[in-house]
């Protein structure tokens, strides 16, 4: 059976996978949900504001020393998958599957905000005025009112990465194709789909697939989402397949 450690994007905790979890565990998988540094609800501001990229990675390193975890499938959501990049880069062989939930995919230096489009920069900047650190979650009809303001320092730091990561036996990005006006992902799509050693998957979810689509998510963890009751769409494979058909319009 596998383990997972699901990792979530920023402003987020373990309860952005609440949906997904039992959908795992019924399957009969060990399943840990993180809430990272700074971002729990009784965490002191002195927690948040020191927090960075490396503070987050070590979460996830600590988890799996902790928990005596190999052979893990670590899945990060958006600001996640920096997490994930630079916690795999320093697990020592223990990872052996990657999952980037339209999450960002970070080369060498690379940071989530240099990965971001100028309407979420903006929103990191709006949103840390009021104490230069931490960053409040940007206003939405449909936001989780659980939402925490998030490390400024964690979405401004650099990864710094060996190439290590680069050496996990599988790595898949999912594109959530249902926010194409907005989302920063699609050039990163474009990417991942010409380097063979990736397998991308197209949902038609919008950006908190988690929430709007848990059954497609779990699908996809569980390599249940291909062929024609599959819930996700599979592009590009680690074969080295090119692109295919556009992603659907509808669940």
């Amino acid at each position: 059976m596998a383990t997972y450690v699901l990792v979530p994007g920023g402003w987020h905790g373990s309860w952005a996978f609440e949906a997904v979890v039992p959908l795992l565990e019924r399957a009969g998988h060990t399943v840990h949900a993180l809430t990272l540094t700074g971002l729990h609800p009784d965490d002191e501001p002195a927690a948040t504001a020191s927090a960075n990229l490396d503070t987050h990675a070590d979460d996830v390193l600590r988890l799996l020393d902790r928990a005596q975890l190999e052979d893990v499938t670590l899945v990060g959501h958006s600001y996640g998958g920096m997490v994930i990049s630079a916690a795999a880069d320093r697990a020592g062989g223990r990872v052996s599957r990657l999952v980037y939930l339209d999450a960002c995919v970070p080369r060498d230096g690379e940071s989530c905000w240099s990965l971001m489009n100028e309407d979420y920069r903006q929103s990191f900047v709006t949103g840390a005025t009021a104490t230069g650190y931490a960053v409040q979650p940007p206003w939405r009809p449909d936001g989780d009112p659980r939402r925490r303001p998030h490390p400024l320092a964690a979405f401004l730091q650099t990864a710094r990465l060996t190439g290590a990561h680069a050496a996990v036996p599988r790595r898949e990005f999912v594109y959530c194709a249902g926010w194409e006006d907005r989302t920063p992902f699609a050039a990163q799509r474009a990417r991942l789909l010409a380097e063979p050693a990736w397998t991308v998957h197209d949902l038609p979810t919008t950006h908190n697939a988690m929430r709007e689509a848990p059954q497609a998510v779990a699908a996809l963890l569980l390599d249940t989402a291909d062929g024609p009751a599959g819930l996700g769409e599979r592009v590009g494979r680690s074969t080295g397949s090119t692109p295919g058909r556009p992603a659907r319009s509808g669940v």
